[in-house]
């Protein structure tokens, strides 16, 4: 298995991200992280976790620089920018597709929060490279215009009592042309904290990645 700390090149920003790839890895997931999180995430670490034991790599990315991170701390100015986001994913998605152990590997996002906007995004302007999408207590509305233009399979896991995304998420899904689901685990709220609750997270994951990847 490898476990490294690497740095994906993205326009005059270098991104910190923890690639592992597993022996026999199937496919590669890069985790698009939510508004004032980072690769260190410990649910996003622990949905990572899952889907390598399931054979999957994965990369961790920050999004943001340390500096970015730093300026937005009062304003919020890039996290929430979806466009810079989603390019960076692009970018990183190019970044794979470089390197010699996972330039074959099918890819899949699974995003967060405002990382799931971002992904979605990124698999519009990737679309022969993005083999499926995941958002986790995501904002797919936050995609905008590029919801009719995702042709990859989105699956769209919300808690059950997390109203407001729930709303946004079955709203977001009415405008995907493609392959979706919203799938609802009930009793959840937004950080998926309750016993139970992010394991089937993982689960769902794992079985949508391996039925797409």
């Amino acid at each position: 298995m490898l476990s490294a700390t690497v740095t994906v090149p993205s326009g005059g920003a270098d991104l910190a991200g923890d690639l592992e790839i597993p022996a026999g890895v199937r496919a590669m997931v890069l985790f698009a992280h939510g508004s004032g999180s980072s690769r260190h995430s410990p649910r996003n670490r622990a949905v990572a976790a899952a889907l390598r034991a399931a054979g999957f790599g994965t990369l961790l990315l920050d999004l943001l620089t340390a500096e970015e991170e730093r300026e937005d701390a009062g304003t919020g100015e890039h996290r929430f920018d979806i466009g810079l986001l989603s390019r960076r994913l692009a970018h990183a998605i190019d970044w794979l597709e470089q390197r010699p152990d996972t330039a074959d590997l099918p890819v899949g996002l699974f995003g967060a929060s405002t990382g799931a906007a971002a992904a979605l995004v990124a698999a519009t302007e990737r679309p022969g490279r993005v083999s499926a999408v995941v958002s986790r207590g995501g904002r797919p509305d936050l995609a905008g215009d590029a919801l009719a233009l995702v042709g990859s399979p989105v699956l769209l896991v919300v808690g059950g009592d997390d109203g407001t995304v729930l709303a946004l998420n079955r709203r977001a899904a009415e405008r995907l042309p493609g392959e979706h689901r919203v799938h609802v685990v009930p009793g959840a709220t937004h950080l998926f904290p309750e016993p139970g609750a992010l394991e089937e997270v993982a689960r769902l994951a794992a079985a949508w990645f391996g039925e797409h990847l």
